[in-house]
């Protein structure tokens, strides 16, 4: 998601943002685990996405 995006979003919709994010990767790690990761560059996105959101939410509060 784009930068503009996030910071449009509200502090409760970026903290559910995360949410999902974690759940995302930890799905991620679990398939790469089993060897089932068709496309590993998806983790690397999913923690940048997980910084970015995290920043914008620490410029709110």
């Amino acid at each position: 998601m784009d930068i503009k995006k996030l910071r449009d979003k509200s502090v409760v919709d970026l903290e559910k943002h995360v949410v999902d994010l974690r759940k995302e990767q930890f799905n991620l790690r679990m398939q790469r685990g089993t060897g089932q990761l068709a496309h590993p560059h998806e983790i690397k996105r999913v923690r940048r996405e997980i910084a970015r959101t995290k920043t914008v939410l620490g410029e709110k509060k």
